[in-house]
């Protein structure tokens, strides 16, 4: 039970304070757990056939060059999860009548990355232990809301904009991005001193998340 909790609980924080940063007018919470239940269900889904998959198509060697670990880190990884995100907001958040207001894109991206990362931390907790759970509640966690609000901000904007399109998909590749760049920096360990690059693009991605929510919460109630 205290694995559980300490796997959870940076998911819910995290969750409360993009809650609370939605100032003009909440989303139902009924729909804010539906989207965050098909992150932890659907997405989980897809990413799984989506991994069987792309081993068949894209086989790997055990032992990875770093081109390799560049292709799994954002041609695999980083893809795979992000689109399995991505879909779940486009189809099912985006054309819901309570999605209003640019700040929503936010949200929904959040809480479907959230149910994401719940299910991810308590695999990764489960077996590492206390440890484990006190590094990702600072670095995987906040980095899958940091890909999430980027990929909202554009997603929120989409909703309002005849370039839908464009703007959903500059969401999406701004996620896998920064994912790719993230993991990448993380999976060629074997180089010295190479995985400050991912705390580097962590927080690179935290500050353009801040700059994202302010825009959006000075938007508004702005169809842009």
């Amino acid at each position: 039970m205290k694995l559980l909790l300490l796997a959870i609980a940076p998911v819910f924080i995290i969750i409360l304070y993009i809650y609370l940063k939605d100032k003009y007018e909440k989303e139902p919470k009924r729909l804010l757990l539906y989207t965050f239940l098909l992150g932890a269900i659907v997405s989980i889904i897809i990413s799984t056939i989506l991994y069987v998959f792309s081993s068949y198509i894209l086989p790997l060697p055990d032992n990875y060059s770093v081109w390799q670990q560049f292709i799994k880190a954002f041609f695999v990884v980083a893809l795979i999860e992000e689109f399995s995100k991505y879909v779940i907001v486009r189809y099912f958040a985006q054309t819901r009548d309570a999605f209003n207001e640019p700040f929503d894109g936010i949200v929904y991206a959040v809480m479907v990355s959230m149910g994401f990362a719940a299910v991810e931390n308590i695999m990764y907790v489960t077996t590492g232990g206390v440890n484990v759970a006190l590094v990702r509640a600072f670095t995987a966690v906040p980095a899958h809301a940091t890909f999430a609000i980027l990929m909202g901000y554009f997603m929120g904007k989409a909703k309002f904009s005849n370039n839908r399109i464009k703007l959903n998909l500059i969401g999406l590749s701004l996620a896998i991005l920064f994912h790719g760049a993230y993991d990448f920096f993380l999976f060629i360990n074997f180089v010295p001193g190479i995985w400050i690059g991912a705390f580097v693009s962590l927080i690179i991605g935290i500050i353009l998340s801040h700059r994202a929510i302010k825009k959006h919460q000075d938007r508004s109630h702005f169809k842009i």
